[in-house]
């Protein structure tokens, strides 16, 4: 198995402890299940939305839930052999049970889903909040500040 040593990019960064924990984790082998197969598309600079192909799956068989920055995506047919009539020679359409899991960036939320022809769409945005956008500072010179100091004296 090749490991790779991340700690030079992480030499002038702090409070990352998360992603190198995510990234070791992440760069083992999966041994779940592959399905249900799934695309993941940039639809703008802040929304995504991932794909998957949930043929045979009603609305009422699927469940979605976020939560602590993981998307939970879950599937399950009840019974459905008992209102069907004849035999099946052969099936080819998975309509097994699974759960498929999303790791979310911070700031990330579900927007909504959408089931469309065999296909589950769920949107996704980034909504980063006010106090974690850029901001510019502004810079004073030293005799900006001592006009200033000599201001509040008066005042006071």
């Amino acid at each position: 198995m090749t490991t790779f040593d991340l700690s030079p990019l992480f030499r002038t960064s702090v409070g990352f402890d998360r992603l190198a924990r995510m990234l070791n984790t992440e760069s083992r082998l999966d041994q779940g299940s592959s399905f249900p197969p799934y695309n993941i598309k940039a639809s703008g600079e802040d929304q995504y939305e991932i794909t998957m192909a949930v043929a045979g799956f009603s609305d009422a068989d699927l469940e979605i839930t976020s939560e602590n920055n993981k998307l939970i995506v879950s599937g399950n047919i009840q019974n459905e052999s008992d209102n069907e009539e004849g035999t099946y020679l052969y099936r080819g359409i998975a309509t097994r049970s699974f759960e498929r899991r999303f790791n979310l960036a911070d700031h990330v939320r579900v927007t909504g889903a959408r089931l469309d022809n065999g296909l589950l769409h769920i949107d996704l945005e980034r909504e980063i909040p006010e106090e974690m956008k850029p901001r510019s500072i502004a810079i004073q010179s030293g005799s900006k500040l001592l006009e200033n100091s000599k201001e509040e004296q008066k005042a006071a």
